[in-house]
């Protein structure tokens, strides 16, 4: 194995939490005190999600919310690219799990097709955080949030939308989570190897 492939699931510890009010957060704080790449913060739900410039993101139990830690030790300037390949992951992934349309909306959320509205509705969040304050980054959060099984508040009926909703019928998201992560992996050793 080279030094920029990975296993499938290089997931090194798993931190899980009934609730919390960000995984983002924890994340944080671990990352600072030195938890190493492949911790993986997963919560039921969260009473304060939060996505990009600190937006709330709704987070009731049902859902998917987890922030894992990474040190892949490249420069700020690949951050983006990450999101997308992040973005890229969780999109092929909803589609080959439920059988739903989804398609990345740039820099970081997912849309799924809802046929009924003939609208396309936010179904997951990516948040990318990092240490970086100089050129290299000692540490990088990848937060998720996909809407699973989770009510939706009613404000947000009109742009957003769970697989629930979609498949008329709750699913399995253990099998979702083990799937997304396998292919997170792949994307991510092809991120590694592709940015300088």
């Amino acid at each position: 194995m080279t030094k920029t492939q990975l296993p499938l699931s290089a997931v090194q510890r798993v931190i899980g939490l009934e609730t919390i009010d960000s995984t983002q957060t924890l994340a944080k704080e671990l990352a600072i005190n030195g938890e190493p790449e492949g911790t993986l913060i997963l919560a039921c739900n969260q009473t304060a999600g939060r996505g990009r410039y600190d937006r709330s993101f709704s987070s009731e139990e049902g859902g998917v919310y987890f922030t894992l830690i990474l040190r892949p030790h490249k420069p700020s300037s690949c951050n983006a690219s990450l999101s997308v390949a992040v973005g890229k992951a969780l999109s092929e992934t909803l589609q080959r799990v439920f059988d739903i349309k989804t398609k990345v909306k740039l820099p970081n959320d997912v849309l799924a097709w809802d046929e009924k509205t003939r609208k396309w509705k936010k179904i997951c969040g990516v948040l990318i955080e990092t240490s970086a304050s100089t050129d290299a980054n000692q540490w990088m959060l990848v937060g998720v949030g996909v809407n699973v099984n989770n009510p939706l508040p009613a404000s947000l009926k009109e742009t957003a939308i769970s697989v629930k909703q979609l498949l008329k019928k709750e699913t399995n998201k253990e099998l979702f989570l083990e799937e997304l992560l396998e292919n997170f992996w792949k994307y991510y050793a092809y991120w590694l190897a592709s940015t300088k």
